[in-house]
């Protein structure tokens, strides 16, 4: 089966998700979840990741962070089979806990407010969960970075980074007046939210703005393999193939609409979508379709008829 890509670079930064196998337990004590998080503390003494929000949840966790040194794969792997080894070891299990790879989504943190986003997503998790009543304040639940942000800096553990977040909410330093101003905000989000606004976090393999997508493309491009699959190389072969129509079209002085009036078995038509099957992994219906050159069968007799002349 096809891997997906995992796209790394310094200064990445991740919203990771993973889940416990056939959504079984992965805390069975509140034991178990400081081992997870004195895990993750070496995990990011040996990596230099900086976690901007964390939540755990009962058969899941969230994670926001970044990755300085472009390890994301590295740092997973460490982090997860040691926890894994230690949660057996433990409950003198063996065998899997979490259900296969975990789930990362690239994050914008160009300070346009997607980090912000994700990461209220992340601390509101309890709420959405049902953890916390009306009455109970946010940082009630334990197992979240959230109450962390309202302590001191010198009562935070050594790998949270706040300063990020508080800034994409408009609060530039980290004074108890400025922690006071963010609970009231992430109090008063919890009480407009809806499910609705999250809909669009939860797709896709990104989160940010169309700029930070084509610059993740362009990468992905780069390092793609033939054995990596999904949604984020589609997409990047599709850029790809994209600017080589607008390259070709470019040379030849044709507008949009003359590519549309020209017949479709046109000669310089035919090069471009040759030049498409033997450069791209683009579809012959895809090709048809951007080239105006009919259906996929079509284009197929056109492509095979010129080959034997």
């Amino acid at each position: 089966m096809a891997r997906k890509l995992r796209v790394q670079y310094p200064g990445a930064i991740y919203h990771v998700l993973n889940r416990g196998d056939r959504r079984e337990s992965i805390f069975r004590t509140d034991q178990d979840r400081e081992l997870f998080l004195d895990t993750l503390a070496e995990t990011c003494q040996k990596t230099g990741w900086q976690v901007h929000a964390l939540c755990l949840m009962n058969n899941h966790f969230h994670l926001v962070m970044e990755t300085p040194n472009a390890n994301l794969v590295a740092g997973m792997k460490w982090f997860m089979g040691t926890y894994t080894s230690r949660f057996n070891r433990r409950h003198k299990l063996f065998g899997h806990l979490f259900s296969g790879r975990y789930k990362s989504q690239l994050v914008d943190g160009s300070g346009t407010g997607y980090l912000k986003t994700v990461c209220d997503y992340v601390h509101l998790n309890p709420v959405r969960a049902g953890l916390l009543g009306p009455g109970q304040k946010l940082e009630r639940y334990r197992w979240s970075s959230y109450p962390a942000y309202l302590l001191p800096a010198r009562q935070r553990p050594g790998w949270l980074r706040v300063d990020r977040l508080l800034g994409e909410h408009g609060l530039r330093r980290d004074t108890k007046a400025m922690r006071r101003e963010f609970a009231l905000r992430m109090e008063a989000r919890r009480g407009s939210e809806s499910d609705q606004d999250w809909k669009p976090l939860r797709r896709g393999w990104c989160w940010g703005s169309k700029d930070f997508r084509q610059e993740l493309l362009e990468k992905m491009r780069e390092h793609t393999r033939p054995n990596h699959g999904g949604e984020e190389r589609r997409e990047s072969e599709e850029a790809w193939a994209e600017r080589m129509v607008v390259g070709e079209l470019r040379r030849r002085h044709w507008t949009a609409a003359e590519l549309a009036q020209r017949r479709k078995g046109d000669l310089q038509k035919l090069a471009i979508a040759r030049r498409l099957r033997r450069e791209t992994t683009m579809t012959l219906n895809w090709i048809a379709n951007r080239l105006n050159m009919g259906t996929a069968g079509s284009l197929a007799n056109l492509l095979r008829n010129a080959k034997a002349k």
